[in-house]
Order: structure tokens, then C-alpha cells, then sequence
């Protein structure tokens, strides 16, 4: 029986708390990862309560810790305050994504800045600070989107923002090769959260159409794909996307 064993190992995933980020925080403490979820501390006071929750239903092994991913100060702050409670950082998981759907007559500057700020910037300014704090040897997966291959109407915010996570994710994985760390990225297709079951039926139907699966993805599956990557499986692999679409490709 072959298995994925991660005891030892410390996974940071930004944006934990729910929803792919949620899948894949637990994904990695079932393969004994200890695990950092990290969070959003708005103003609403969402953020906090679903990561803090997230955390209690793991137990051991498992900080919730805010910061936001597009400062500096903030990052910082936090994987300095992992390296004392945990000693250290082997994976890395740029989850943390936000939309702001509009066609580009209708799209304000505030929406594209907002957008490429949080979903390509800061993976950029994240993976520059936890590079700092990893072992050599480590891992790190950036959540790209189909969306950022075939491009879908209303998102060139959040296409453009996701082809720069996997053209970024081609770089980081030459510029970290030399200590043997691995850089992938994970390209989803639609995938039933949240987000994904709130799309309207009819747009829903026309997207499974060009599915061979006919089915939407299940958040597991990308965690699955995403646990793969960090494991010792993945060893020979870099700089490459999995895209996890059902075969989507119209």
C-alpha cells in the first residue's frame, strides 16, 4: 500500500477557512500536516469566525492566524509567529482569491486593481516572505482557474489575475530549484462551493455541457490534487499546472 504521510511537515494555506482553502486545510492535517489556516480579520468578523471554527473542528495541529495577504507587515507578522509556535515551513498553499465579476465596459478601476491585487500580487508578496521561513525541500501549490486558460465572459480581472499565477508559478519554479523546492500550480474547473453552487441554473447548464464529465468538481477532488502535490509523490514535479476541469477545454 503506497500512502501519503505528511507527519512533521507544516502547511500554511491562505484563505483556510472556507471553501477550497477549508478542503485542503483538512485534506493536509488528515495526511498529518500540521496546519495554519490563514484569514481575512475584516470588519464583518466572517473571516475570523469561519477560520477560528475551521481550526476547532481539526483539533491538534492546527492555527488559525490572520493576516492580510496583500501586506507586508502583515505576512511578516505571521509566518514569523509560525516559525515560533511551530518551528518551521515546509508548504505553502496560495488559496486566499476574491471575485469581482463585470464585463470590461462595465468594469471599474477599482474592481481590476482589487482583483489583481489579491489574487496575483499577493501570491507574489506570500510566497516571496514564506521563502524565507521554508525548508529546503519544501512545497508550494498557487490556485490558478480555468478561467485563466479559456477565459470566461465577465472576468478579465480574474483571468488575467490567474494567467499571471501560472506563468509566475513557471518563474518561481527555476528561481527555487536550487533548493530542491517545488513550485506547481492547480487549476480548477467549476467546483461545487459556495461560489460554485450559486450560479444561476441556466448559466450552470451551459457549463456542463462542455464538461466530458458531466459534472462540476467536488472541493476534495481539488484538495486531492493539491495533497498530491505537496507529498513525496510529487517529487519530479514543477512548474507545472494540473488542471482539474472534467476535461473542460471549449
Amino acid at each position: 500500500m503506497i500512502s501519503i504521510d505528511l507527519n512533521g511537515k507544516v502547511a500554511v494555506v491562505t484563505g483556510g477557512g472556507q471553501g477550497l482553502g477549508k478542503a485542503t486545510a483538512t485534506m493536509l492535517h488528515k495526511a498529518g500536516a500540521a496546519v495554519v489556516i490563514n484569514y481575512l480579520n475584516d470588519s464583518s468578523g466572517t473571516g475570523k469566525r469561519v477560520a477560528e471554527e475551521t481550526a476547532a473542528e481539526l483539533g491538534e495541529r492546527c492555527l488559525a492566524i490572520d493576516a492580510d495577504v496583500r501586506s507586508r507587515d502583515d505576512l511578516q507578522r505571521m509566518f514569523t509567529k509560525i516559525e515560533a509556535h511551530l518551528g518551521r515551513v515546509d508548504i505553502l498553499v496560495n488559496n486566499a482569491a476574491i471575485l469581482r465579476d463585470r464585463t470590461m465596459k462595465n468594469l471599474s478601476d477599482a474592481d481590476w486593481d482589487d482583483v489583481i491585487e489579491t489574487n496575483l500580487s499577493a501570491v507574489f508578496k506570500v510566497s516571496q516572505t514564506a521563502v524565507q521561513f521554508m525548508n529546503d525541500g519544501g512545497r508550494i501549490v498557487n490556485m490558478a482557474s480555468i478561467s485563466g486558460v479559456i477565459g470566461f465572459f465577465g472576468q478579465a480581472n480574474y483571468a488575467s489575475a490567474k494567467a499571471g499565477v501560472i506563468a509566475f508559478t513557471k518563474v518561481l519554479s527555476k528561481e527555487l530549484a536550487s533548493r530542491q523546492i517545488n513550485v506547481n500550480a492547480v487549476a480548477p474547473g467549476v467546483v461545487l462551493t459556495e461560489m460554485g453552487k450559486s450560479i444561476p441554473d441556466q448559466a450552470r447548464q451551459q457549463m456542463l455541457a462542455q464538461i466530458p464529465l458531466r459534472r462540476f468538481g467536488e472541493p476534495d477532488e481539488i484538495a486531492s490534487t493539491i495533497l498530491f502535490l505537496c507529498s513525496p509523490l510529487s517529487s519530479y514535479i514543477t512548474g507545472q499546472t494540473l488542471h482539474a476541469n472534467g476535461g473542460w477545454w471549449a
